[in-house]
């Protein structure tokens, strides 16, 4: 099989490329390493690196450098001292390093990292998380999604015209370099015979649609692979604003902030795991916590060590709970009020995280071209190889959250690494999972606060989140910042691990409430002239909580828009009483009392499934759905309220299986306990017949409404009134 190889000359960004062969190993996810010959391996050799202390980094005179260490012990001692003192004073260019799992990671897990081809008889041994030994003969490739640079993003929204890939090689390897293209595809770029320092110039040219770079590492006798970076070739520059006005160069420095409610395990466990590692620990130069319940992070007994850890950075703000839009509120409003951070970083308290994806975050938005907020990514805390999503967006016609245009969902890189392009039947069939899309630069309007950072001036131009509690305060927030030019981009290799969607009841608890209520004032403010269709969106979901029996979450969704109608006046007032409101309303529903357990209740009837499709059956004939409909306009069976017909879980759930029940048990998302869901027809018609009359008002005031919730925002978003609700704690 033949590939192309290019190599860079220092003038040349585009010297011509030459055929060079390759020995490709069996296609599967987990083996396929090119292996290069001698023949195709270009040897660099100079001298022992020698710098002045504190000297600046100077541009190789080649387009590929390496030091080999020939000399003594002493004086080879000398070079790695000279080389660490160069890394420290350079770190403020480091971009990424390239990271070692941690001790004790399963399988799934390390490919998030490095991949071992099958074929290596010897396995890579680290004892931290920046240096790696390959004993002799042995590969590795760090095409992954922690270690490959995504190039595409830095091309398009950075500064950079070119990225430097530099290590530090213990023994000799030869490094080879490579590229994607949008779809997938790779093209080698480079192969280098290294020992010693090494630095590789990459161009950033060709990746204007999507692609990576990456590199392999073939050990030609015993190697150590240490302080692997992708670093930029000079100091950020000044970035220019929409209005004409320019922003110096900021320092690497970052404020983070992570409400906390009632989690203090995890709080704390997120306070150790931002000072785990120095080189992160140095960039953040204050941990801002606001504590809304009850059970406090300073309550853990490993609390102290955590706080100590942190070097005084830490500062605890108790307040009552509002919600995640005043934690993250509070924290913009500290960050700006009393601190000099040039970014103010957003986390979640219940999630676990890569560090490193600090200091990447704060190192795009120091390059970028113009200031931008920058998201992070979520990973599934509960699987934890798979990407929950490559990028979302809010579809501006029905105000709903969607996928971005070419975005991945659910993708597993344990199953399908970065580099797996599928069989030849998978690439005919694109309904097969391959990872060839998720080469290509996804663009997005928002990205969710699991993990978000804004830089300072856009905090102090936009003002802090609306007072919605919880739920599209993330997505009011980039709207806000994209109409004023800082848009939202989603990056890959920055990102968390959270709680998966699929894992959580919020459509249907008391978190649908505020989802409704949310969405509407968001919708009012950024959306389109015409509800129409929105309102005809959340009627069809109206229509499925009916025949789910999901009763109480339609209630709460009336009471939401009730103060929808009401105006954005009372947004303040009912800040922290709505929550209580709407449990209380939840309260008068079977559907919303969690049983610990189906055996607390008695045992279901039974019926068959034939008699209604299969507890998973899909919907594929009109006879199916009929049959449910037939069934709906009869008065409920008040016998099957004893008794539950059937025990269902959350995956069985589905409205063309319990439309054709009067009752059954349905497991919580999370399997902590049931439900006792019962059909009461009258009930249900009451409820939406109500729903039908508020949307009929929604549709009717909608221009007024409109008005009033654009002209309030300046005054819910201000310092000012916000301070007043914190002075108020």
């Amino acid at each position: 099989m033949t590939n192309s190889m290019r190599e860079y000359s220092h003038t040349a960004r585009s010297a011509p490329s030459h055929p060079a062969s390759f020995v490709c190993l069996p296609t599967s996810p987990s083996t396929f390493l090119p292996l290069t010959t001698a023949r195709q391996t270009k040897k660099f050799e100079t001298k022992p690196l020698r710098l002045k202390p504190n000297c600046p980094l100077k541009l190789p005179s080649k387009k590929v450098r390496a030091v080999e260490n020939t000399t003594g012990a002493a004086e080879a001692e000398a070079n790695r001292t000279n080389l660490a003192n160069r890394a420290n004073q350079d770190a403020d260019r480091i971009l990424m390093r390239v990271l070692m799992p941690k001790k004790g990671e399963p399988r799934d897990v390390r490919m998030l990292y490095l991949i071992e081809p099958d074929q290596n008889k010897l396995r890579l041994r680290w004892q931290d998380r920046t240096s790696l030994t390959i004993p002799d003969g042995q590969e590795v490739t760090f095409q992954t999604y922690f270690n490959a640079f995504p190039a595409s993003y830095w091309r398009r929204w950075s500064q950079l015209t070119e990225v430097l890939l530099a290590m530090d090689v213990e023994g000799r390897a030869t490094i080879s370099v490579y590229r994607s293209k949008h779809d997938g595809t790779r093209i080698s770029v480079t192969n280098v015979e290294a020992t010693g320092y090494v630095e590789i110039p990459l161009a950033l040219n060709n990746f204007e649609d999507g692609g990576w770079l990456w590199f392999d590492v073939t050990a030609e006798e015993e190697s150590t692979i240490r302080d692997a970076a992708w670093v930029a070739p000079h100091a950020p520059k000044e970035q220019q604003l929409d209005d004409g006005t320019t922003l110096p160069p900021q320092p690497k420095q970052v404020a983070v902030g992570i409400p906390t409610f009632n989690r203090p395990r995890d709080a704390v466990n997120a306070l150790h795991a931002l000072a785990e590692d120095g080189f992160v620990e140095s960039s953040i130069s204050y941990v801002l916590m606001p504590d809304q319940g009850n059970q406090h992070p300073a309550d853990e007994p490993d609390f102290a060590e955590a706080e100590k850890n942190l070097n005084g950075k830490l500062r605890i703000f108790p307040q009552g709970n509002l919600g995640g839009s005043g934690g993250y509120s509070r924290i913009m409003y500290e960050a700006l009020n009393s601190t000099d951070a040039p970014y103010i970083l957003y986390m979640d308290d219940d999630i676990a995280i890569e560090p490193d994806s600090i200091v990447r975050a704060v190192q795009v938005a120091r390059y970028a071209k113009r200031p931008f907020l920058v998201g992070g990514q979520m990973l599934n805390l509960q699987d934890r190889s798979q990407l929950r999503t490559t990028g979302e967006t809010v579809d501006r016609d029905i105000f709903m959250f969607r996928a971005a245009e070419h975005a991945v969902y659910d993708h597993d890189f344990a199953k399908y690494p970065l580099g797996y392009r599928g069989t030849e039947e998978e690439e005919l069939d694109p309904r097969k999972t391959t990872s060839r899309a998720l080469h290509r630069r996804i663009d997005v309007n928002y990205n969710g606060w699991w993990m978000n950072l804004f830089p300072r001036v856009v905090a102090e131009k936009m003002g802090l989140p609306l007072p919605l509690f919880i739920k599209w305060d993330d997505n009011e927030y980039a709207f806000r910042a994209e109409e004023a030019g800082f848009p939202t981009v989603t990056w890959p290799g920055v990102a968390i691990w959270h709680m998966a969607w699929a894992d959580k009841d919020d459509a249907i608890d008391w978190q649908a409430y505020f989802h409704m209520r949310n969405r509407l004032i968001v919708a009012a403010i950024y959306g389109p002239d015409n509800p129409e269709a929105m309102l005809k969106n959340m009627r069809k979901s109206t229509h499925k909580h009916y025949m789910c029996m999901e009763y109480s979450t339609i209630a709460i969704q009336n009471e939401a828009m009730r103060d929808f109608l009401a105006g954005p006046d009372q947004l303040f007032d009912i800040l922290e009483s709505s929550l209580p409101r709407i449990q209380g309303i939840r309260k008068e529903y079977s559907d919303a009392q969690v049983v610990p357990s189906a055996a607390d209740l008695p045992a279901p009837t039974g019926v068959s499934t034939r008699a209604i499709g299969g507890r998973l059956a899909k919907v594929k004939k009109l006879p199916q759905a009929a049959k449910a409909l037939l069934h709906l306009r009869k008065d409920e069976d008040r016998a099957h309220w004893d008794a539950p017909q059937m025990n269902l879980t959350a995956d069985e759930a589905r409205w063309f299986t319990l439309a054709r029940l009067d009752s059954a048990t349905v497991s919580t998302a999370g399997g902590t306990g049931v439900v006792f869901r019962k059909r009461d027809k009258q009930l249900a018609d009451q409820l939406s017949e109500e729903q039908k009359e508020l949307r009929a008002q929604i549709q009717e005031r909608w221009p007024e409404l409109k008005r009033a919730y654009r002209d309030a925002r300046p005054e819910l978003t201000s310092h000012e009134n916000w301070g007043k609700i914190f002075d108020a704690q």
